[in-house]
């Protein structure tokens, strides 16, 4: 019930304000559910992050 809710309100934030959203989760079982805007992919959001932040996130955790 409340996962749906957290995937309805990025679906409105995709909507209602044109922003670009992608939202991973995982279940205490490990089930995996993710809801992604039609117009990005997870990649060019995690992209998008790694720019704003000024490093690469997968290059600094693994030297």
């Amino acid at each position: 019930k409340r996962r749906n809710g957290i995937f309805k309100k990025a679906h409105e934030l995709t909507v209602l304000c044109d922003a670009k959203v992608s939202l991973i989760m995982f279940s205490n079982t490990g089930k995996f559910h993710e809801y992604i805007s039609p117009s990005t992919t997870t990649k060019k959001i995690y992209d998008m992050y790694q720019t704003t932040l000024g490093f690469d996130l997968w290059s600094s955790h693994y030297e």
